[in-house]
């Protein structure tokens, strides 16, 4: 199952220009960003281990916040 994602043209005409002719725009953008494919890191990670890291990226998403609304306020 897919999902929709709302983009401008400009940037999808950018995107299009950057796709293979033999890739899908799933391909390219997993190409593009470095992005690995689910099944090739599917069970590295106990679920244990997951939620950890999971954990540790959502309290640095939390401080980057913090940091980007304290330097927006100081402006």
């Amino acid at each position: 199952m897919g999902e929709d994602i709302h983009i401008s043209e400009e940037y999808y005409e950018w995107l299009r220009a950057h796709r293979e002719d033999d890739e899908t725009m799933e391909e390219m953008l997993r190409r593009i960003t470095r992005c690995p494919d689910p099944d090739d890191v599917a069970g590295l990670l106990s679920e244990a281990e997951a939620e950890t890291a999971k954990d540790a990226v959502e309290r640095l998403r939390g401080r980057d916040r913090d940091r980007l609304d304290a330097a927006i306020d100081s402006s």
